[in-house]
């Protein structure tokens, strides 16, 4: 962001230019993308300011385009539920007054922000579509939760600009510097899946949508298997539903319109399994939809891809491209994080192979594939030269298998 010093004006001519966001926000292969980045730059600038959500434990923000309308959710690392800055004072008394029971601790912290944008790549790389795009970007906002000292510097920023007219009008974007985040593009006619499935409970679905919803739903397991989601309640996946008369198209396919969302991907890739007080379950196995055998549809997507190891090390690959931009990345712990991943498709695959369902996948043994190395807790199987396949068999205290 820049050097804080206070040896002529030049120096702060240089900490003003790099707290300009655009100076990071760079998506050569997503113009999409980098469109509805330049459109919240500038609603920012010209005051239409990203809007807190009041949900959830952490600081995270509706962003809108120059018009006001919302076109992302925004979460940055910094407001995170353990953040330094989160604005949201009761997790951070929790963190002071309960640090036994502080966080997740199969979790790296502050890193919900990465989990969020690799969520949405491992979406891309299977070919799932349920996770709204997200990314990691740079933003600025008055609306934003600052320090006094960042605020104070920006008050500081902005007087020295007065006094000299000609920079201020060439560095127009001053002030608080950009916070690190993840933005996901937003979707809109969505609700929560609670919502729905209860109303289909009431209102069975025609046998054709069933089905669809089936698919769709079994696009959501393998997501939140693979990237091991320890927060997936009914409450953060949505679902897209338009019944007849209610803004469908056609009158053959009234029923037809519906889809899902994976929101909230924040707290996955773990760099263990769960094994301490909580296992952190996927919730939607106590749905009647977990009982049913994967589709050959299901298997046609992504069994090749996943049972491809050349697959899976480009997957890993990828990651670590991304996670190794934060300034905490240790590189140890992500091999740990891909060895948890790597044993999460290896089950997947079986569970696709033999004909299982959701809640058989999740019955299954607990499985690390690390690179080939001597020791480890439970059984291992070497898995060729590259490999090491470990099995755990140590179980949460609060385990719901």
């Amino acid at each position: 962001m820049g050097k804080v010093c206070n040896h002529g004006n030049n120096f702060i001519y240089y900490d003003i230019f790099s707290t300009n966001s655009g100076d990071f926000n760079h998506f050569p292969d997503d113009p999409e993308f980098a469109d509805i980045i330049q459109k919240a730059e500038q609603a920012i600038e010209n005051g239409v300011f990203p809007e807190r959500i009041s949900q959830g434990s952490s600081g995270s923000y509706f962003v809108k385009d120059p018009k006001g309308k919302i076109i992302g959710v925004f979460k940055p690392k910094s407001e995170e539920p353990y953040g330094h800055l989160n604005p949201k004072w009761t997790k951070y008394f929790h963190k002071l007054c309960c640090p036994c029971c502080f966080g997740r601790g199969c979790l790296l912290p502050n890193q919900g922000y990465l989990s969020e944008a690799a969520a949405s790549l491992v979406d891309t790389k299977l070919g799932l579509g349920v996770v709204p795009k997200t990314k990691v970007v740079y933003l600025a906002s008055e609306t934003f939760h600052y320090s006094a000292i960042d605020r104070a510097k920006s008050r500081g920023k902005k007087y020295a600009l007065e006094k000299v007219p000609k920079v201020g009008r060439r560095f127009h974007r001053v002030g608080l510097p950009p916070k690190v985040g993840s933005f996901q593009l937003f979707v809109e006619g969505y609700r929560e899946a609670d919502y729905w499935l209860r109303r289909f409970e009431a209102e069975p679905l025609p046998e054709n949508i069933r089905k669809q919803l089936q698919s769709q739903f079994e696009r959501l397991v393998v997501l939140d298997y693979v990237i091991r989601n320890t927060d997936r309640g009914n409450d953060n996946w949505l679902i897209k539903y338009e019944k007849p008369g209610e803004g469908a198209e056609d009158d053959e396919h009234k029923v037809r319109s519906k889809s899902i969302a994976a929101i909230d991907n924040g707290l996955a890739f773990p760099f263990k399994h769960p094994d301490e007080w909580r296992a952190y379950p996927f919730h939607w196995a106590w749905l009647p939809q977990a009982k049913v055998a994967f589709s050959q549809e299901t298997r046609d997507l992504v069994l090749s891809r996943l049972s491809d190891m050349n697959f899976v090390q480009d997957l890993c690959e990828d990651l670590y491209e991304m996670f190794k931009t934060d300034k905490g990345f240790d590189k140890a712990m992500f091999e740990r994080q891909m060895s948890v991943m790597r044993g999460q498709v290896l089950n997947l695959t079986q569970a696709l192979k033999d004909g299982k369902s959701p809640i058989q996948l999740v019955q299954m043994p607990r499985v690390v594939v690390e690179r080939s190395r001597s020791g480890g807790q439970g059984r291992v199987v070497t898995l060729g030269n590259a490999f090491t396949q470990t099995f755990h068999c140590k179980r949460p205290f609060f385990s719901s298998w």
